[in-house]
């Protein structure tokens, strides 16, 4: 009996059109996945820059906060509070408690929250006309921006100082800072407020 083999070879596999569309489809996931993967790192990036800012401010605020309730007299006698504005506090305090008091403004410029420190020197002592030292303390403040008022002024009383209100009518400093790295972009902006009185002062002024 005569054997007959085949040589016949079964293939199964995808065709190049069917190849073509599995690496498209891939090549669509993966871009996918890294649009994601870049949208999650760059959010919380920024979440992270302006968790950093509103720390930057809280630390400002509590740095004024701790100046202003040590205000007193200056080395030549100046009343303690000197300027009363909107966006600027300036006073005299004995900041590094070395028993020299210093001239110091905070000031919010622009979007800098900024703090400037004058020393006296000589006999009679004279302040500085240029700052000694100075620090930025925030780089995000909007307050100048949204035209809200950085510091509040009250007397004895609790009332809210006016236009004829002079530095020695005030008793009370309330302060308020608005931080937000991008105002169209969220988490949104962050309000930091506190207060201190001029404990140092007392109504024979």
């Amino acid at each position: 009996m005569q054997r007959i083999y085949s040589n016949t070879i079964s293939t199964s596999g995808l065709t190049l059109v069917e190849a073509l569309v599995v690496v498209a489809l891939f090549t669509l996931l993966m871009g996918v996945i890294m649009m994601s993967v870049v949208h999650f790192y760059s959010f919380n990036a920024y979440t992270l820059a302006q968790a950093y800012q509103v720390q930057d401010a809280r630390r400002g605020l509590e740095r004024l906060v701790r100046d202003v309730r040590e205000m007193t007299f200056a080395d030549d006698g100046t009343f303690p509070l000197a300027r009363m504005e909107e966006h600027l506090v300036g006073f005299y305090s004995d900041i590094d408690r070395d028993d020299s008091v210093e001239y110091v403004e905070y000031e919010v410029d622009g979007l800098l929250l900024e703090k400037r420190v004058y020393n006296a020197t000589g006999s009679p002592p004279v302040y500085n006309t240029s700052p000694d030292e100075m620090y930025t303390l925030s780089e995000h403040v909007q307050n100048s921006i949204q035209d809200v008022s950085t510091f509040r002024y009250y007397d004895a009383y609790g009332a809210l100082a006016t236009a004829t209100s002079t530095v020695t009518d005030i008793r009370y400093i309330e302060a308020e800072i608005i931080v937000n790295i991008d105002p169209v972009r969220d988490p949104g902006e962050f309000t930091l407020k506190s207060s201190a009185a001029l404990r140092n002062l007392t109504e024979g002024f």
